[in-house]
């Protein structure tokens, strides 16, 4: 009897698979997504903007997810992935182009709304159809693929009908699109899906939240490139810098290590349960935060530069001081989340500084933007001395445990 040929040429990854080059690449479409939606915010500067802004991350968030999980069963960069990776790749940038128009279809061209609805559904689409092939034999993930198919036909559906709709009724058919797809995805038993390796699992999404935080440093400058370099701007520049350098230290000195460590420990059967739960749905808020900041570090910038149009008295208000502190606090209150899910404790630290940033925006209203963004600064800086000290010694055996682990 003639051995049964695979539907499709991939190679499995290993337990100690890292993240290839490939998907470092597959990764740049995703840098200029993220640059689109803080500008389509910029430019509409309203709650509604804002509501909308947060759905396009929400919508691009789910399209990178995908892949990582895919992208750590099979090799990025091996067989035929490769291919399949490129394809996804075309899509996203079409996304990405059409982002401006995303709501509001411009003048002459093909329509913007219909555009983002086709691509994400090629995007989707292509990364189904690949896991489905891959799942060949293992008769557990095929059918949990199966049953995830709707809900991802659904959100595509409903997005491609949101595009034939203008204004809050368009929006609301986006939310449900979105909630179609996350909610479908949270009902399935997620001991179906499969992750061979911990490690690029936590690598992926460390990888990704870097690139979210260089979209806050690359906002601090383009808030200020038709601007003449002046001191209140170099000042403001540095306390975007601190804020950004706190949000990168609560990551990455501890949170990246006990969350893979927390991977690695788990049983196999209830690893992905986890994963989903820790990573898939609890870093979106810390990516969503970190763009909402990079909206209010633009505006900061633009306040403190701009001599023409502000003064430098003149106080962050509405949507800007929103995005400012609103974003740290979304992005601290997934912390706490994501530690309270891989080790079972409570960040009382970051709930702490998340309450009294909420303090902040509110009493804060009346300051020159320079004076609140210098006590953001603050907050953060205080948060990370605090805890550099108190679990000094827990953060220095965690990290040498993940090193000698390596």
């Amino acid at each position: 009897m003639a051995k049964r040929r695979p539907p499709i040429r991939v190679q499995a990854t290993s337990e100690n698979q890292t993240v290839t080059t490939l998907e470092l690449f597959f990764d740049l479409v995703f840098v200029f997504a993220l640059t689109q939606v803080t500008a389509l915010m910029a430019d509409e500067l309203s709650w509604h903007g804002v509501i909308r802004g947060v759905l396009l991350i929400g919508l691009l968030w789910w399209s990178w997810v995908g892949f990582a999980w895919l992208c750590n069963l099979v090799k990025a960069d091996e067989g035929s992935i490769r291919a399949v990776m490129l394809a996804a790749m075309a899509a996203m940038f079409l996304i990405a182009l059409a982002i401006p128009e995303a709501f509001h279809d411009l003048p002459g061209g093909l329509p913007g709304p219909v555009v983002i609805a086709v691509a994400y559904f090629a995007f989707r689409a292509l990364h189904v159809v690949m896991f489905w092939l891959i799942a060949d034999g293992d008769k557990v993930l095929r059918r949990t693929v199966a049953r995830f198919a709707p809900a991802m036909l659904a959100g595509t559906a409903l997005l491609l009908v949101a595009s034939q709709f203008h204004g809050t009724t368009q929006t609301l058919l986006w939310a449900a699109a979105l909630a179609a797809d996350y909610g479908g995805t949270y009902l399935i038993d997620a001991r179906g899906w499969r992750l061979n390796s911990p490690a690029h699992f936590a690598e992926r999404h460390a990888l990704i939240l870097i690139i979210a935080l260089g979209e806050s440093i690359v906002a601090i400058g383009v808030g200020v490139t038709d601007l003449p370099i002046s001191w209140p701007i170099i000042i403001a520049s540095l306390l975007g810098l601190t804020v950004a350098s706190a949000l990168w230290w609560i990551y990455f000195d501890a949170a990246v290590h006990y969350g893979e460590q927390a991977l690695a420990a788990e049983p196999l059967e209830t690893r992905p349960k986890l994963a989903r739960d820790a990573y898939t749905f609890l870093h979106f808020p810390m990516v969503a935060g970190v763009i909402l900041l990079a909206l209010g570090l633009k505006k900061v910038l633009e306040y403190v530069g701009d001599t023409e149009h502000h003064h430098l008295d003149d106080p962050l208000k509405g949507i800007g001081l929103f995005a400012l502190f609103g974003g740290v606090v979304l992005y601290l209150l997934g912390h706490v989340g994501f530690k309270w899910r891989t080790t079972h404790t409570l960040g009382v630290s970051r709930l702490v500084t998340a309450a009294l940033a909420v303090v902040a925006a509110l009493t804060l209203s009346d300051v020159p933007a320079l004076g609140q963004l210098a006590v953001l600064a603050g907050l953060l800086a205080a948060l990370v001395a605090y805890e550099s000290i108190h679990y000094a010694r827990q953060r220095d055996e965690l990290r040498h445990h993940h090193e000698s682990a390596e």
